[in-house]
């Protein structure tokens, strides 16, 4: 019998202790904010992969499965775009708000959840708070190829030194408090945060008669864009002689709707880079959505030109290091040269529908009309490619042939045509 009850006693004493372990490193991983789980650590390295230029970083929601979301410095908040998936992981809510951003439309409501985990390797942040979207505006994974379920960003910035290696497809998480800056990283240029986004001053535009016209952008990794500059008779800049008007993209508040245009040089301290591709939103869809300290911008730039580099964002110390990858330097800037908008649809995304063909394209002269869906991409099966493979394929050079064989109402049709430099 006393064997029995000290055997009972060391149970008792043995699940004490792990009740206190498992109580210890639950709070522990509930401190707010993101944070390193070892407790010694200074360093975490992940893989990401690219999609349309956007960073695609995987985590876990309070222990769920695997989710996508995207890396966007400009998010305060971790949004859910998915919500579908929120309500499967049990997500409840405990009030509504307003959700203004750009597009054309109204302001959306949306539901605002707390108390989560969300967990990214060795990195975990406890009690946040997730805006959960009432329907999936953004329609992230139709264009990028993947689900996407989220977004989020400026808590990793804020807590972190973050390094995005786009060669390698790396992303570098240090302690800042032990993070020291050395040439061999690159070129630093001062950022300044307002309203939860990185602004830099270092970049300035050289016109044709070399005027150089400085200019204030925000550092955007949820962009795929390479520039976006406000145009008209207050702004520094004006549209280029030569534009097309296009749909810039989706955001929270609808369409996107503006013009593409090229920018002759961007120089960034000896740094220089020509012809580029840039984006001018009309203010409708675009600059009046901003607060009064947003205005102050001229525009921002995004992955298509942050690819190029090897980017270091130090938010507590105020600034960012460009390192230049050489052989993406010598890629030129290059716009779809087909007239296909095309989306991914079906339950794992591997099917490509052509969502709209701009008339007078290459692709609307060879016949490819809205809801075509492809087969063949230059005699590769769309299952061994990705929508960006596609992209790329549609803007790679100029007078490049491309053969499609498409289906539509069900019977298989073939075309093909040479691609065009539209801007």
């Amino acid at each position: 019998m006393e064997k029995l009850l000290k055997l009972r006693l060391i149970a008792i004493l043995l699940l004490i202790s792990q009740l206190a372990f498992a109580q210890k490193l639950r709070k522990k991983d509930d401190r707010f904010g993101y944070h390193f789980i070892g407790k010694h650590q200074k360093i975490a390295k992940f893989d990401f992969d690219l999609h349309a230029n956007l960073i695609v970083l995987k985590a876990q929601l309070d222990g769920s499965d695997t989710l996508n979301f995207i890396l966007d410095t400009g998010v305060s908040s971790t949004i859910v775009t998915d919500p579908k998936k929120a309500l499967s992981h049990g997500v409840k809510y405990v009030r509504r708000v307003k959700v203004a951003g750009a597009g054309e439309g109204e302001a959306l409501m949306a539901n605002v959840s707390v108390g989560h985990t969300i967990r990214i390797g060795d990195v975990v942040a406890g009690q946040q708070s997730l805006i959960v979207l009432d329907e999936d505006v953004l329609q992230l994974s139709e264009f990028l190829g993947v689900p996407i379920h989220g977004i989020f960003g400026h808590d990793l910035f804020s807590n972190f030194v973050v390094t995005i290696d786009f060669e390698n497809k790396k992303l570098t998480l240090s302690e800042p408090k032990k993070f020291k800056y050395k040439k061999s990283m690159g070129t630093q240029y001062p950022i300044v945060l307002t309203q939860s986004k990185p602004y830099t001053d270092a970049i300035a535009i050289v016109s044709n008669d070399q005027k150089v016209i400085p200019m204030r952008l925000v550092i955007d990794t949820g962009a795929g864009h390479a520039l976006l500059l406000n145009a008209g008779e207050r702004e520094p800049i004006r549209l280029p002689d030569r534009v097309m008007r296009a749909n810039l993209g989706r955001g929270l508040n609808g369409e996107i709707n503006g013009s593409i245009g090229r920018v002759d040089k961007i120089r960034m301290g000896s740094l220089e880079m020509k012809n580029i591709l840039a984006s001018f939103p009309d203010s409708l869809s675009f600059s009046m959505k901003f607060t009064p300290d947003d205005t102050k911008r001229q525009g921002s730039i995004g992955c298509e030109l942050l690819r190029r580099f090897t980017v270091t964002l130090n938010y507590r110390e105020g600034y960012m290091i460009l390192k230049p990858i050489r052989n993406r330097m010598k890629e030129a800037f290059e716009h779809d040269m087909s007239g296909l908008d095309v989306r991914a649809k079906g339950l794992d995304f591997n099917q490509y529908i052509v969502n709209k063909v701009i008339e007078g394209s290459p692709a609307y002269a060879a016949g490819l009309r809205e809801g075509d869906e492809l087969i063949f991409v230059n005699n590769q099966h769309v299952k061994d490619l990705t929508i960006s493979d596609i992209y790329k394929i549609l803007s790679r050079k100029e007078g490049k042939e491309v053969e499609f064989f498409y289906r539509r109402n069900g019977e298989l049709r073939f075309t093909n045509f040479y691609l065009k430099r539209m801007i």
